[in-house]
């Protein structure tokens, strides 16, 4: 038996069992290895109705999406209509934001990489016309420079908003056109959808929230984040098979299933080379490439990217040179547990490369003085509070903003302690995820000027 097989035999019995102990509602694993795809589901796509979950149902894959638009912008690269490094302004000679100075500088590239500086959790609905990613433009006119460009990594939804616009504009069609025309029909998916709309032509999961983090998951409100963010990742859903058909070009130097060159060698090899590093933040990349998250795992480079959308996660995971790639997408519960267990077992078994073990909080660290630590810091979807008690215990308590308010507990509180360095990790997760907080930069005054979880929050004067 190979052992693309034996993985196959393990998932059908494993992955019900998974969904069952993290209370996810549904699931479904698909897994390239060479010319050959398996893939199965467990679970119900709602609590509310009980359908079923197969191989076959579309789910969202959220900031997976990012990778798509990457895509789409270096096709345009292939035909000389873009440059990665030229200002936005060349192509958007009305992009604005809040600093004036950095309007004019953000390049193509910097938006690609995360590194364009300005405030990028921004979701504001501009309506479901074609023309919401324009408007979008007009609502980020003000929005703060949280550093120079350039000047380090901060993930930004907006950012790629913005790239999305530069494709709208370049292509003269909306962004759904754009995929659709340029991935879906030379990919050939079957399975695949620009929103609800689309969707629901297939077995579409629905995400689940837990308003508590005790609670049970229940379906979620609303189905999708904002169209205006679809460049993003607010819109696209596949089955697994369909996102691992995506992965299967970007593993064969961008040729398509009828030998089509959907993407140029060149292009492919350039959006995986590292373009720049991160801190150490577990489950995130060591580094980002144009588009895709760089993971130095032990025993191979891998790179993929992960998804979140309202009670819906997604996980992708590529290793180029051994023709490797697997997808899980999930819509509810802890979906964290699940991911960890599949994508360590499969990488392992197929591809020699090892999943990191997770953090974990060591409470017999001494107590240390946290001056440097101390004080609020600040985004749009939250503000986070870190205290010291006299005792020396070190604490964090977030209180989400915008949607984010409306989808989970009003606030988060947990002890910190040290993990590296500068990087600390929360006592207390009900995600399943003791997500590492760097405190990164010098505010002058001998404080951390950041909070960085993979976001760059700044500290409050």
């Amino acid at each position: 038996m190979s052992k693309l097989a034996n993985v196959e035999d393990w998932l059908r019995v494993r992955l019900p069992e998974l969904i069952a102990e993290h209370r996810v509602p549904g699931a479904a694993v698909a897994v390239l290895a060479g010319d050959e795809v398996i893939d199965t589901a467990a679970g119900v796509l709602s609590k509310a109705t009980g359908v079923e979950a197969t191989a076959d149902s579309v789910f969202q894959v959220g900031s997976i999406t990012k990778v798509w638009t990457t895509t789409l912008a270096m096709q345009l690269v292939d035909e000389e209509k873009l440059d990665l490094d030229a200002p936005v302004r060349s192509y958007l000679p009305d992009f604005k934001i809040g600093d004036e100075d950095a309007a004019q500088q953000v390049t193509v590239r910097q938006l690609m990489c995360h590194v364009s500086g300005f405030e990028g959790d921004i979701f504001t609905d501009t309506g479901q016309g074609d023309d919401c990613v324009e408007k979008y433009l007009g609502v980020i006119t003000e929005v703060p420079q949280l550093f120079p460009p350039g000047e380090m990594f901060s993930y930004n939804n907006a950012g790629y908003c913005v790239l999305g616009r530069i494709i709208e504009v370049l292509r003269d069609k909306p962004f759904d056109t754009c995929v659709r025309e340029h991935l879906f029909a030379p990919l050939e998916l079957t399975h695949a959808a620009n929103g609800a709309g689309e969707a629901i032509m297939f077995r579409a999961a629905v995400g689940h929230i837990q308003p508590t983090p005790d609670s049970d998951p229940e379906p979620a409100p609303v189905w999708s984040l904002v169209r205006s963010n679809a460049p993003a990742g607010s819109m696209l859903s596949m089955r697994p098979r369909d996102l691992l058909a995506f992965a299967r070009m970007h593993l064969s130097g961008g040729v398509g299933p009828d030998g089509n060159q959907v993407l140029s060698p060149a292009s492919v090899a350039a959006m995986q080379e590292r373009q720049v590093e991160l801190p150490d933040l577990a489950i995130m990349g060591n580094a980002w490439g144009l588009g895709w998250e760089i993971f130095d795992y032990p025993g191979g480079l891998v790179i993929g990217h992960d998804g979140g959308t309202i009670g819906q996660s997604a996980f992708l995971r590529i290793v180029p040179g051994r023709q490797v790639a697997v997808a899980i997408l999930t819509n509810g519960g802890n979906p964290l547990a699940l991911y960890t267990e599949i994508m360590g077992r499969v990488l392992s078994e197929l591809a020699d490369v090892e999943l990191p073990a997770l953090p974990t909080p060591d409470l017999t660290q001494p107590s240390i003085d946290a001056k440097r630590y101390v004080g609020t810091y600040t985004s749009s979807v939250a503000d986070t509070v870190i205290t010291q008690n006299e005792d020396g215990t070190v604490w964090l308590e977030r209180t989400p903003k915008g949607i984010f308010a409306k989808l989970g507990p009003a606030m988060e509180k947990s002890q910190l302690v040290p993990w590296r360095g500068d990087t600390f990790v929360p006592v207390d997760d009900p995600r399943g995820l003791h997500m590492p907080h760097a405190f990164v930069g010098d505010d002058g005054a001998g404080h951390a000027a950041y909070l960085h979880t993979g976001r760059a929050d700044r500290r409050m004067p």
